[in-house]
């Protein structure tokens, strides 16, 4: 099903503009698409739910619906809502990913990630710990707000550390079953030879993925600037260019998600359910706005190699800086 919307350009990208009402109509015409639910499933299919896969697929009913049919079957095989803390603390040693103890300042949650403490060649036990730690963010969301920051600290990487195999399954998994969580992605003191690979993964990233993934260097003016408006200093990691020089400590973090894992049954009750479109999806203006795309841009690739011609968002100081939090979806290039 495609919509007629209103167009407007916005930093050269072509814009459309959709009322509330037609949002209301489309998400229950997704609704009558994948039929009655019940349980989990039912608690999951939120409007806010369906509205981040509608986005995801630029508004087609089509499209969102089988996007949203294939994520049920997946979270019923997969079980991610099931996993907890004991499933995956041999992944979790080295800190290679965790929630941190800190928001953004939008109010987002914060995974950190470092890919160099990668301890484990089990595909399946990397990703299973990655849903389990996008479960935890999402879990501890505040009700406004349904994105989170992805700060990746490059520290220590070499090349032993990247899977094409793991990279493609992760690309999978964020795309697919987790659509427009990510508000914005730092690859922070990226080495010039991950530009190549990043370069190689490209065709795995969605075309709106590109505008959530930024990089950003230790001396670089304009990543200090970005850093500072996107978080309180003294609650930021030094890693990042912040005052806290606390290191991860396993145990205490151990601690923090054993009780998180309790919160999860009242999480996927009917009474927790947000059954509305968030605020970031419906302004007050009555409207939102989302990218453009033909029916055959889901499969339409990007070039998102951070050469010097490509705006990174962060690096090139002639460039006004924007961050965004409501157009992308979870990029996967990074893991």
């Amino acid at each position: 099903m495609s919509v007629d919307l209103k167009k407007t350009t916005s930093n050269g990208h072509e814009k459309m503009l959709i009322s509330q009402e037609r949002q209301a109509a489309l998400i229950n015409e997704v609704r009558r698409l994948i039929g009655p639910l019940s349980g989990k499933a039912s608690i999951y299919c939120s409007d806010a739910s369906i509205s981040r896969h509608l986005r995801a697929r630029n508004w087609n009913v089509k499209k969102a619906g089988k996007m949203l049919k294939q994520t049920l079957k997946w979270r019923q095989d997969f079980k991610p809502e099931e996993i907890r803390w004991e499933d995956i603390a041999h992944e979790a040693e080295t800190g290679k990913i965790y929630r941190a103890n800190y928001i953004d300042k939008q109010g987002r949650t914060v995974l950190v990630m470092r890919p160099s403490r990668q301890n484990s060649k089990s595909t399946k036990g990397q990703i299973k710990y990655l849903v389990y730690c996008m479960e935890n963010a999402i879990l501890n969301l505040p009700p406004e707000q349904e994105q989170m920051v992805w700060l990746i600290d490059f520290q220590g990487f070499n090349m032993s550390h990247i899977s094409i195999k793991v990279t493609r399954e992760t690309a999978h998994v964020l795309q697919e079953h987790y659509p427009e969580r990510l508000g914005l992605a730092i690859l922070y003191n990226a080495p010039k030879f991950f530009e190549p690979f990043f370069t190689m993964v490209k065709p795995l990233l969605e075309p709106k993925t590109y505008n959530k993934v930024k990089f950003g260097y230790p001396d670089d003016p304009n990543t200090k600037k970005i850093m500072e408006d996107l978080f309180d200093l003294d609650h930021l990691e030094s890693a990042f260019g912040g005052n806290d020089d606390t290191v991860f400590d396993i145990s205490k973090y151990a601690e923090r998600m054993k009780e998180d894992d309790k919160k999860i049954p009242s999480f996927w009750t009917r009474e927790n359910s947000t059954s509305s479109v968030p605020n970031d999806a419906s302004p007050s203006l009555d409207s939102i706005r989302l990218e453009t795309d033909s029916d055959a841009s889901d499969n339409e690739k990007v070039d998102c190699s951070p050469n010097p011609g490509m705006d990174t968002g962060i690096t090139d100081p002639d460039q006004n800086i924007l961050v965004n939090q409501g157009e992308g979806i979870a990029s996967a290039a990074m893991h």
